[in-house]
């Protein structure tokens, strides 16, 4: 039995009837660490402790979703497990990551450097297992026991599936979900935000000639697999905290271009998923990291919807992954709204939202 459990799959009466469609909420955000993450890492370490038994020492580099979600598992099944995280993580975190019963190490400035000490770590242990955070066919078969839910608990095929991407964990899982149950032609609709979507600029770099990167992202090739990746060196969204991978996963890269239903991905500005966030707030009454609401966003713009999902006289019955994430708070809505509000009170009436290279406007209202 895996460890985490069923998730709700709700219908949400208010988004259907503004995107006159069926809409389906799944709750991944109510795993015990807060996100879909849960599934893919707790059946890491279910695997990693049935091949080192007890005295298994998980380590991991995330001040993150994936850290709390190893840390969770770790509880669970009474092993150690350090956490790696850079100078600067909210306080919030590390009582968090403690509460779990995690050793949690602060080294460096960035990220990069707690990666590096976490890896001279598991180096040094024998019995020490470096905990992936998006890269791995263990955490791709886990997330996608979302698509053998959804498939139970909707007793029918979905047109499509909204989901968020940063690295490719999620998407990964329901590739390979879909996969498994003949639901290649449902459409899969991955978003991200302007400033952390490296998945976006790899897709357009393998898709078409001539394709300019903005600056700070820099072509990388993957000879394993013969695909082009983005590297960022630096983000300027603020949903980079979940969403910001340097690069996404070459191999996900790949299977999201030999998908024959093909994956659709958009990649839209902050202010929007702030939106989008708080509106979900006062809809639903959840809170939801960026990350979240950036795959919510096309739910409260039917401009957005309709491009993504075009109309049709049957209506269509759509999910979205509400994938989830603990950092996020009441304060952090009110700054949202702010910052929402002074956008729209500026001379631009309209967001510019990019779909596989083509650029869609979308009211701010």
């Amino acid at each position: 039995m895996p460890l985490w459990q069923e998730t709700p799959l709700i219908y949400s009466n208010r988004l259907s009837e503004r995107l006159a469609a069926h809409v389906y909420l799944k709750l991944e955000n109510l795993h015990p660490s807060c996100s879909f993450k849960y599934r893919g890492v707790s059946l890491f370490v279910e695997r990693a402790k049935e091949k080192h038994g007890t005295d298994l020492h998980l380590v991991i580099a995330s001040g993150g979703n994936a850290g709390l979600a190893a840390a969770c598992a770790a509880r669970v099944l009474n092993v150690r497990c350090t956490v790696y995280i850079p100078e600067g993580v909210a306080e919030r975190t590390l009582f968090l990551l403690k509460q779990e019963g995690a050793n949690v190490v602060v080294r460096g400035r960035v990220y990069a450097k707690a990666l590096e000490a976490a890896l001279e770590n598991v180096k040094q242990e024998s019995n020490a297992v470096m905990v992936p955070a998006y890269d791995d066919p263990v955490l791709w078969e886990g997330h996608g026991s979302i698509v053998d839910e959804v498939e139970r608990q909707l007793r029918q095929k979905p047109d499509a599936l909204f989901c968020s991407v940063g690295g490719g964990g999620l998407l990964g899982g329901l590739i390979i979900g879909c996969e498994r149950k003949g639901w290649d032609d449902v459409k899969i609709v991955a978003l991200e935000t302007i400033g952390s979507d490296c998945f976006y600029h790899s897709m357009a770099l393998n898709k078409g000639t001539g394709v300019t990167l903005p600056v700070g992202i820099t072509r990388v090739r993957d000879e394993r697999h013969g695909v082009d990746l983005a590297h960022f060196d630096n983000f300027t969204s603020k949903a980079a905290g979940s969403l910001g991978a340097s690069q996404p996963s070459s191999t996900v890269i790949k299977m999201a271009l030999q998908r024959s239903g093909g994956v659709q991905c958009v990649t839209i500005p902050d202010q929007l998923s702030m939106q989008a966030a708080v509106r979900f707030t006062e809809d639903h009454r959840m809170l939801v990291e960026l990350a979240c609401s950036t795959t919510l966003s096309p739910a409260y713009k039917t401009q957005l919807f309709e491009k993504v999902v075009p109309s049709s006289t049957d209506k269509k019955t759509v999910v979205f992954i509400v994938c989830g994430g603990f950092k996020t708070s009441l304060d952090d809505m009110v700054e949202y709204r702010k910052t929402v509000e002074d956008d729209v009170r500026s001379d631009q009436t309209q967001w510019e939202v990019w779909i596989d290279g083509k650029c869609v406007k979308v009211d701010k209202k």
